[in-house]
């Protein structure tokens, strides 16, 4: 029998903001409104200034429910002698114990990779399609099986901003995002395979209408993951994989089981058999395991992860986005039209995302551009994560808001770089256990500046001052790039040039996407071959 999940006092989430805030207290640049430190001997919630001088009476504590969540083996449960916990961000309390698993237990259990293939093949793609139509609405309202307990809409957004500093309106709208992915998965699928009978997938091979002979191979029975903790909406690229009829093996980041755990169980209460998804929760080693025993994985990280699976056609690696907005020639002069723009192309998700933009380029402006930017953005301040306006993420891991702070410091001090954002206050707001960075808007004369490539898990931006002649060949990889001209030629060496991935001709924010556009390449190319097929006449 499910047990309903024990239930811990944990700090902030649901506290409510008192109501006799001073106004200093609220306004002073660099500092949080306030701190809830919890008081062990009453279970309540007391708010107190950075000093640590009690400032408020006492609220109730929001009670957040601590999961044991096992490892998932082809449905199966299994409870590791290994265990994670993981952790509240803002107090260290336990939100859940993770079972762990290791690469022996994941090489083993991938000998029966072949069987979630075979199960999946046989239902029909547009049964599967109708059954995560289905789990949509279980995933986004639907009280699902977590572990030895059950999870409701609230306790995964509670849960999810708990334990990765998102705020939680930031967690819903990752919901929402997640769920019409689902729901609209057939015009999806019809998009990503332009309009091919899905049969051909099935069976392999099959008749076009024209009359021609086509087959699809797929080239791994499942599809392994091994996702991060930072950005929940990186999900989204694996949904369709289920309705293509490839099982699903996942490791999910460590501080963000949520989202994995859940879609599979809203999965298998849409009708979905268990028996074609794990789930290995683990470190590194659990990582390596995954992508060696797929013949299909992709990752997520850094440079140094997309250098290092470079030129394998079995990993599909997903690194920083670098994504850009580029202002024209005949368009710049009139750059205040585009600021909303580039401010919500910026801030959007606490810039978290590889779709932010971290570069503004313009070859005249500039200093008036980035000095507008930082009027809008850098006054905003670090607000708790159950607050509505909240729109910045913490950095949970303790130390790395200080060291990436440390990182922009040296780059700041290079001749023709200037911080924007410096006269709003300090930049980077410590508290005990985790911190944040305030929005950051550099401004650089030339292309050449070091900070200008770089890019950061926040609001942050350079705007750089570059002969539109010059750009392609100085603005490097882009994943999104939205140019904004009506200059048909330039426009064409754009759509021309191979280091952009998605591009926007228009005033389109980085930051919208299509979802019926390919991203990063198309997950159908990638998970079958088209090959020649013929049969006797």
């Amino acid at each position: 029998m499910r047990r309903q999940a024990t239930l811990l006092p944990a700090v902030l989430p649901r506290c409510p903001a008192p109501p006799d805030s001073p106004a200093e207290h609220v306004s002073r640049p660099g500092r949080p409104l306030f701190l809830a430190v919890r008081d062990r001997n009453r279970g309540q919630c007391v708010f107190v200034d950075p000093t640590n001088r009690p400032q408020r009476p006492p609220y109730p504590l929001a009670e957040i429910p601590v999961l044991n969540i096992p490892v998932m083996r082809w449905g199966e449960p299994y409870e590791s002698l290994e265990i994670d916990e993981v952790l509240h961000f803002a107090t260290g309390e336990p939100i859940a114990k993770v079972s762990q698993a290791n690469g022996g237990i994941i090489q083993r259990d991938m000998r029966k990779a072949q069987q979630a293939r075979d199960t999946l093949r046989q239902f029909k793609i547009s049964e599967l399609i109708a059954m995560i139509a289905k789990a949509a609405d279980l995933y986004e309202n639907g009280t699902l099986p977590l572990g030895d307990g059950v999870q409701s809409p609230d306790d995964f957004v509670h849960q999810q901003s708990a334990s990765t500093g998102l705020p939680e309106h930031m967690c819903r709208s990752n919901m929402g995002k997640n769920s019409f992915v689902l729901k609209n998965m057939d015009r999806i699928l019809d998009c990503l395979t332009r309009g091919l009978d899905l049969d051909i997938l099935t069976k392999g091979y099959g008749m076009e209408s024209r009359g021609v002979m086509l087959s699809y191979q797929a080239q791994a029975p499942v599809l392994g993951a091994v996702l991060p903790s930072n950005s929940p909406g990186v999900h989204t690229l694996w949904l369709p994989v289920i309705p293509l009829q490839l099982g699903l093996v996942l490791k999910p980041g460590p501080q963000e089981p949520w989202t994995p755990y859940r879609m599979i169980s809203a999965f298998i209460e849409a009708g979905i058999p268990r028996n074609v998804f794990s789930l290995y929760p683990g470190g590194p080693e659990a990582g390596a395991a995954v992508l060696s025993s797929c013949d299909r994985a992709m990752i997520f990280g850094g440079t140094a992860t997309v250098e290092q699976y470079k030129g394998n056609h079995k990993v599909q690696a997903h690194g920083p986005g670098f994504s850009k907005i580029l202002l024209g020639d005949d368009v710049v002069d009139d750059w205040e039209k585009y600021i909303d723009l580039m401010a919500e192309s910026i801030y959007i998700n606490s810039g978290r995302g590889c779709i932010n933009c971290s570069g503004v380029w313009a070859s005249r402006h500039t200093q008036e551009i980035a000095q507008a930017l930082a009027e809008k953005l850098g006054p905003i301040e670090a607000k708790p994560p159950q607050d509505e306006e909240a729109g910045l993420a913490a950095f949970t891991i303790s130390g790395m808001g200080k060291a990436v702070w440390n990182m922009i410091e040296t780059d700041l001090k290079e001749s023709g770089v200037t911080d924007m954002t410096s006269q709003y206050g300090d930049r980077l707001v410590e508290q005990e256990r985790c911190s944040y960075l305030r929005p950051t808007i550099v401004h650089c004369k030339r292309p050449e500046n070091a900070i200008a490539k770089k890019e950061y898990m926040y609001p942050f931006s350079t705007v750089v001052e570059c002969p539109q002649d010059q750009m392609l060949s100085k603005i490097g990889p882009t994943l999104v790039c939205t140019a904004i001209t009506d200059n048909q030629k330039w426009a064409q060496e754009l759509s021309d040039a191979t280091h952009i991935d998605r591009l926007n001709i228009g005033p389109i924010p980085t930051t919208r996407l299509n979802w019926l556009q390919p991203h990063e390449g198309s997950i159908i190319d990638f998970l079958f071959r088209s090959r020649a097929y013929q049969v006797p006449e």
